[in-house]
């Protein structure tokens, strides 16, 4: 008996190789399906020769095919930093509008459930904290970041539509800060760049007066939540990140405390519409999926750390 299909867009990716990992060890046959403008086929160079893997180098902004029956399909190419977004706003666009309906239009001729990748971002610069689902959010729609935000909101507007006109079983997962190993060294976000300049003795670059708040959650603990909401009955959005908060101060102190090194914080602008607080309400995720994580933060660094070792200092 064949195994049961899954194609996973922006599978070379952090995230993206993470869930290939996962499926594959559930017992799925995996397609991993990436452009590379942000992903690195090393990321799944492990997988590559596994019976139960294939890659395909596309993008799928362009016309989707997959051969055969398909169970899943998970959505999560498109750049994710702030570096990336805005040196590719079209692309960014793009994937955020014609990726998912090509996806969709895939998911609805297979009879395939489809689970998107959407992010916290779509809160914007949040009045409410901390964010639940049921907050709108505060988003810019014309400013730098607005391409990535609107994006992501039009890909959740795009799915539901998908999900009540079609009858489509969709699921979508709002995604808060994530780390852990195969981050880009180059990601732009805060972690990655505070760990390399800290490995290199370099000063750690915090924007505005580091006031600002982030919530990290361990990769392993985001495949979890994504895999037990790809299975659950809920179709409407469920943040899945960690609750504890840190200031970008506290952050940059703990890396420096953690690497050993000498270095200092020092101060750039803030960049327009940087959110100033971010912490999720899981509460949902919590009742829906019976979902906490369960790495804290300090746990889920130690393996990072050694991952961006090998990396910076080879």
């Amino acid at each position: 008996m064949s195994k049961e299909k899954v194609l996973i867009t922006g599978g070379a990716g952090f995230l993206g190789s993470h869930l290939c990992d996962r499926f594959i060890k559930e017992g799925y046959y995996v397609i991993a399906m990436d452009n590379l403008l942000t992903g690195d086929i090393a990321n799944i160079e492990h997988l590559m020769g596994n019976k139960d893997f294939e890659f395909q180098h596309h993008d799928v902004s362009k016309y989707v095919h997959v051969s055969g029956d398909l169970k899943y399909i998970l959505h999560f190419a498109s750049p994710a930093s702030p570096i990336d977004y805005l040196k590719m706003p079209i692309q960014t666009m793009k994937v955020g509008s014609l990726g998912t309906l090509n996806c969709l239009g895939l998911a609805k001729d297979k009879g395939a459930r489809m689970l998107i990748a959407s992010t916290s971002e779509v809160y914007g610069d949040p009045l409410v904290h901390p964010q639940n689902e049921e907050y709108w959010g505060n988003v810019n729609p014309v400013g730098p970041r607005g391409v990535y935000d609107e994006a992501k909101r039009f890909q959740e507007a795009l799915t539901m539509a998908y999900h009540t006109f079609h009858g489509l079983e969709t699921r979508i997962v709002r995604i808060f800060n994530t780390f852990g190993p195969r981050m880009r060294l180059d990601d732009g976000r805060v972690l990655p760049a505070f760990i390399s300049q800290a490995l290199r003795g370099e000063n750690l670059t915090a924007f505005g007066d580091g006031s600002q708040t982030r919530s990290f959650t361990y990769v392993d603990d985001l495949v979890e939540g994504i895999y037990r909401l790809l299975k659950s009955d809920y179709a409407q959005p469920v943040n899945i990140g960690n609750p504890e908060e840190i200031t970008i101060n506290e952050f940059g102190e703990e890396i420096i405390r953690l690497t050993g090194s000498k270095s200092k914080i020092i101060y750039q602008d803030l960049p327009k519409d940087d959110p100033k607080q971010r912490k999720p309400d899981i509460s949902l995720a919590s009742k829906v999926l019976d979902w906490r994580p369960k790495f804290t933060r300090s746990e889920g660094l130690k393996p990072t750390l050694e991952y961006f070792q090998k990396k910076v200092l080879g």
